[in-house]
């Protein structure tokens, strides 16, 4: 039962969610952490696809990093690919310049079977009815307020930005690209706008699942100070290695997979129905003016959020 639902969710991949076609190049980008897993792709895209290339990378260090040149080459050569590594590339020149060129794309960081068995065969319709109201919503919105009942407190602006997810997880036009599983609605805040304090209990990429609330601190668009009663120092380490522009606060997202669970891979937590995630760094292939080797996603759960004024998420659960 697990390995036909898993194929199931494979197919739906190849079939809705990038449309690849049986004389297309199609390309299957992973590194070691997820090798068998690439060979299930390889085994059910075989059946259909007369071009499949594999390519095998080695782990990368952080989300953000750039991949090898033959990897950004081996990209910017197919028609579609899906990249299935333990860290992103999503939001990197790699896969910018691929996109570019028309190359269709379903970006899979830190993906497991059991994900794909549970958040890929879905309503997606649905998905995209709801990515629309809150995509559109945004881009009318000048400012953001969002609170939770563990006391985030944060404003931020979104005025002149624009909503996206409106692909809904349907990557079948040249050049579209996205997560998969596939479920929010988001946008790049403002450069300095960001102000107050947020509190994840949610899951951090490249980190997990949190044990303890975490608090972040933001003044002028920049995380200035993180906690959780004692220094969370893997996270500064993390930034250090980077610099002050993976501060920036890059990105305001809204969950809207009904089947998405958090469970501490932030691909899948990011889109669970009912919440919110805030990330830091790298904003500039979405609308945004930072680029560095660097986005890390923090999941918050059960938000309210405000667009200016208008409550549009009253505890995780969607009013418009």
């Amino acid at each position: 039962m697990a390995l036909e639902k898993l194929k199931k969710g494979i197919q739906t991949i190849l079939t809705t969610n990038l449309g690849v076609k049986k004389k297309e190049h199609f390309l299957i980008l992973y590194d070691p952490t997820r090798e068998r897993l690439a060979n299930r792709f390889k085994k059910v895209a075989d059946e259909t696809i007369e071009k499949v290339e594999m390519l095998k990378i080695a782990e990368l260090k952080i989300n953000g990093q750039e991949p090898p040149k033959r990897a950004a080459e081996a990209l910017k050569k197919c028609n579609t690919a899906v990249i299935l590594t333990s860290k992103s590339i999503s939001h990197t020149k790699a896969r910018r310049d691929a996109t570019a060129k028309g190359v269709r794309i379903g970006s899979m960081p830190g993906i497991t079977e059991s994900i794909i068995r549970r958040s890929i065969d879905i309503d997606y319709p649905q998905l995209k009815e709801d990515t629309k109201k809150v995509a559109l919503a945004m881009n009318k919105a000048k400012k953001v307020k969002i609170t939770t009942a563990l006391g985030t407190h944060i404003e931020l602006s979104i005025k002149g930005r624009k909503g996206h997810g409106l692909s809904a997880g349907i990557f079948t036009k040249k050049g579209k690209w996205g997560n998969l599983p596939e479920g929010e609605a988001f946008i790049a805040p403002l450069e300095g706008t960001a102000q107050g304090h947020f509190v994840v209990d949610g899951s951090i990429a490249g980190i997990g699942k949190v044990s303890h609330p975490i608090i972040f601190f933001v003044d002028s668009g920049n995380v200035v100070r993180i906690t959780n009663g004692k220094k969370p120092t893997q996270i500064e380490q993390m930034i250090s290695k980077v610099g002050d522009k993976a501060r920036n606060i890059a990105e305001l997202g809204i969950g809207l997979n009904r089947k998405a669970k958090v469970t501490g891979t932030v691909l899948e937590d990011e889109k669970a129905y009912g919440t919110c995630h805030i990330a830091m760094g790298n904003n500039i292939g979405f609308g945004g003016k930072v680029d560095v080797p660097f986005h890390i996603d923090c999941v918050i759960k059960k938000p309210s959020i405000w667009f200016d004024g208008t409550l549009v998420m009253k505890k995780g659960k969607l009013l418009l």
